[in-house]
């Protein structure tokens, strides 16, 4: 006797369950996920030891209120970039490579974008995972550094196999250990005898004084994160539910940068002034003990199953655009994980500042050039389509709007950046790219008369994919 319903093989039920949509919107019926919920995956990389360092260094070499100052800046700007371009992906159920395809960059000019946030996600891989093997080697001086980098970049790819679900629940029973190990640490700063004791958050070095070079040297460390900060919540927030869109998208934008700007980077001022320390792979130590090695491998294995998800969603991107070459998400999680491991190999670390100088340029115009592509090329000036298009046969393959404007404000960000035009568009340079890269999107856009952002338009559009 049948039933009329259909038995989907074990491997096609799994497959639905962890539907990851690398390639395309989340169709409505699984955007599900409540704002809390997507908030808390976010926080895999709001709670990075990375946030501890920035705060030290910016605090022992250019003094505490500067770095005060200049976290706030980062989370007002990062935290209105979040909030526009997660409440895009909330209501258009895309994140940023494929916002970008129908936002000005056309689908093989999205490309462009895909890759370089694909090969940031790995770097900050990369740089994530030498935190916490070096930490691990602290204890385990004669154990091969070489094999604690394969052990512990191969790890991330189990973490992330099952996509958005397995994330959702890794982040949320991770969170509490996180909290009790941070709470610990804060604990025992007090209990220890401090080198620094003095009022920690007026400290300042000798010879430098509040406000002028030393406060745009923090913002410009700023600058390199904030554009990524701003950007990797539209890998979540496209699968917010419908009722939570405009709280969610705020919250998603701004709790995130108060958590790793104010509070981890807050820390990190406290913990690097009090034992005038800048690396917090030894403070925590200090602080902890073996326990603070637990709790570096927690942190850091929180943040890079979100960076490779991330860089396995735009790699998916990427290769479909150019390639045609559709493995599925799984198989850019392995390709992100070794190549990661390679980098980690390869001594990656020793270049950090160029790497976060280029991609702190290019990310943060990139942003810009979605959120003003929204706010006044469509919403405002209606210059194109009100809503996004991800697939390939309704767009044309470059759209000057986006490439132009981002190669442009890229070079000369990267010109400005390294210390070409002055201190001090090497310190804003990032700010000031962002800003020629919003300018020129308005420019060309209003002189193609948004020609080339839809080839010819689909006809299953719905009011609610409309920007409101």
């Amino acid at each position: 006797m049948t039933t009329g319903k259909t038995t989907l093989p074990n491997d096609l039920v799994k497959e639905e369950v962890v539907r990851d949509y690398s390639l395309d919107r989340v169709p409505l019926e699984d955007r599900t996920k409540s704002w809390l919920s997507i908030t808390n995956i976010t926080f895999g990389i709001a709670t990075a030891i990375f946030y501890f360092q920035m705060g030290s260094v910016m605090a022992l070499q250019f003094g505490a209120p500067n770095a005060i100052v200049s976290a706030i800046y980062a989370i007002i700007v990062a935290g209105l970039l979040g909030t526009v371009i997660s409440y895009l992906s909330a209501k258009s159920g895309m994140n940023v490579n494929l916002l970008s395809r129908g936002g000005g960059f056309g689908y093989i000019g999205s490309s462009l974008t895909s890759l370089i946030y694909a090969s940031n996600f790995i770097m900050y891989c990369a740089f994530e995972g030498l935190i916490l093997v070096s930490a691990v080697h602290h204890f385990m001086p004669d154990f091969p550094k070489w094999i604690l980098i394969v052990v512990f970049g191969t790890i991330i790819i189990p973490l992330n196999w099952f996509g958005i679900e397995q994330l959702d629940k890794l982040q949320k029973w991770s969170m509490p250990i996180f909290l009790v190990f941070l709470i610990t640490a804060i604990v025992v700063s007090f209990m220890k005898p401090a080198l620094y004791t003095g009022s920690v958050f007026s400290y300042m070095p000798e010879g430098v004084q509040f406000g002028g070079t030393a406060l745009l040297f923090c913002i410009g460390m700023h600058n390199g994160i904030m554009g990524l900060t701003a950007l990797l919540a539209s890998d979540y927030a496209r699968f917010l539910r419908p009722e939570d869109r405009k709280f969610g998208s705020i919250a998603i934008g701004f709790i995130p940068q108060i958590f790793c700007y104010g509070v981890m980077g807050g820390l990190g001022i406290w913990f690097g002034v009090r034992f005038l320390e800048k690396d917090p792979g030894v403070y925590i130590v200090l602080l902890l003990g073996i326990g603070g090695a637990l709790f570096t491998m927690l942190t850091q294995l929180r943040i890079n199953v979100t960076n490779i998800y991330s860089s396995s969603l735009s790699l998916s991107n990427f290769f479909e655009n150019i390639f045609r070459f559709t493995p599925g998400r799984r198989f850019w999680v392995v390709v992100s994980a070794i190549s990661a491991i390679l980098l980690m190999l390869g001594g990656i670390v020793n270049h950090l500042d160029t790497v976060m100088t280029f991609q702190g340029v290019f990310l943060f115009s990139w942003a810009a050039i979605l959120v003003t592509d929204a706010l006044i090329v469509k919403k405002l000036l209606k210059i194109g389509p009100t809503y996004y298009v991800a697939r390939q046969e309704f767009l044309y393959k470059w759209n000057p709007v986006g490439v132009v404007s981002l190669i442009a404000a890229s070079a000369f960000g990267t010109i400005a950046a390294s210390g070409y035009m002055g201190i001090f568009l090497q310190s804003t340079a990032a700010f000031f790219a962002a800003l020629l890269a919003a300018l020129l999107t308005v420019i060309i856009a209003v002189y193609t008369k948004g020609k080339y952002y839809l080839e010819h338009e689909p006809n299953d559009i719905t009011p609610d994919d409309k920007l409101a």
